[in-house]
């Protein structure tokens, strides 16, 4: 069987696939990929690597390595050592030779690694990737022996992703990643519209002048722009949303506010898979309006504007999750387990 006859293959070449399944997380890089390749975004004889894709698409490099794998086995890509993957022209079916395709690279995944920081970001990455799915347990054991660290080290990755409000232990004491249902969002939604308005009114009077003014520009410039690419709409929430507020100066209220928080981390992932979901991205003005009031010095106000936001943002949360459900589904890993 060739590549072309299975479904990742098919859909490649503009095929619908033949399972009737969404494509896994690398199948559907993989297909946006070839997208930009034909809309002219990406163009022929640039080169693309593990961790610009990635970056591109806010996934961890283990799916970017697949996907990058399977357009090289496809033809779209051809590896070239030291520089990465270049982008071959695209011929009028878009394919290429065969014959001049080299081995996939080795998964060196199971090096030794010594320390949490080194697995941290790709285990972050994986269950914000999946909990839009479904929830899910972790396996202490099966993550140290996936990666090939001490039980330790997995332990310390665990514990701060409980920091980042990504995992919590059950009843049982066992890790688990909750699903981000319609009813977790709410309820995640309703802390954060209790906790960050006060954070924001005790945080205003210790913001410069020039820090407003900045958040304010950088908002207008992405307005103006129409802009949809998710590493600039990541920055922008984190400016207001994790900024500004650390300036309240009460690390007991920032320690509350950081669980409900985990929504802000999953949104890196959000919207990057969910991009022109809507024709501009409403958060801008909303934001822009929170700035407006801190500009003017008007901190009630600002801190209402805030609240609002957070409130109708709820929704919108929960249409961009149900649109990965719809478009695609994760690849299974030995260390997580669907709830």
């Amino acid at each position: 069987m060739t590549s072309e006859d299975t479904p990742a293959g098919a859909a490649l070449h503009g095929e619908a696939p033949r399972s009737g399944t969404a494509p896994r997380l690398y199948e559907r890089a993989a297909e946006l990929l070839v997208a930009q390749m034909r809309d002219g975004t990406i163009v022929a004889d640039s080169f693309l690597t593990e961790l610009a894709v990635a970056e591109r698409f806010g996934i961890s490099r283990a799916p970017a390595r697949r996907a990058l794998a399977t357009l090289e086995d496809t033809g779209f890509l051809r590896r070239e050592k030291g520089r990465g993957y270049r982008v071959l022209p695209l011929s009028a079916e878009d394919s290429a030779p065969g014959d001049e395709a080299t081995p996939a690279p080795q998964d060196t995944r199971l090096q030794s690694m010594p320390s949490w920081e080194r697995i941290y970001g790709e285990v972050e990455d994986e269950i914000i990737a999946r909990i839009s799915f479904a929830g899910w347990r972790v396996n202490e054991a099966k993550l140290a022996q996936y990666y090939a660290v001490s039980r330790t080290v997995a332990r310390d990755v665990l514990a701060r992703l409980q920091q980042r409000g990504l995992v919590r232990k059950d009843e049982r004491s066992r890790w688990v990643a909750p699903a981000l249902t319609p009813e977790h969002i709410s309820e995640l939604y309703e802390l954060r519209a209790i906790l960050e308005p006060v954070a924001l009114a005790k945080a205003a009077p210790n913001a410069s002048a020039a820090i407003i003014g900045a958040m304010k520009g950088n908002l207008e410039q992405a307005a103006a722009r129409n802009e949809q690419d998710g590493a600039v709409l990541d920055q922008l929430e984190e400016d207001l949303h994790v900024k500004f507020l650390s300036l309240c100066g009460n690390q007991a209220l920032m320690q509350a506010i950081t669980q409900p928080q985990s929504l802000l981390v999953a949104h890196r992932f959000l919207y990057r898979w969910t991009p022109r979901l809507f024709a501009a991205e409403p958060f801008l003005p909303e934001h822009l309006e929170v700035v407006g009031h801190l500009e003017r010095n008007e901190i009630n106000a600002a801190a209402e504007s805030l609240r609002r936001h957070l409130q109708v943002s709820q929704e919108r949360a929960v249409a961009r999750v149900e649109a990965i459900r719809r478009t695609f589904s994760a690849e299974d890993l030995p260390y997580l387990e669907r709830l």
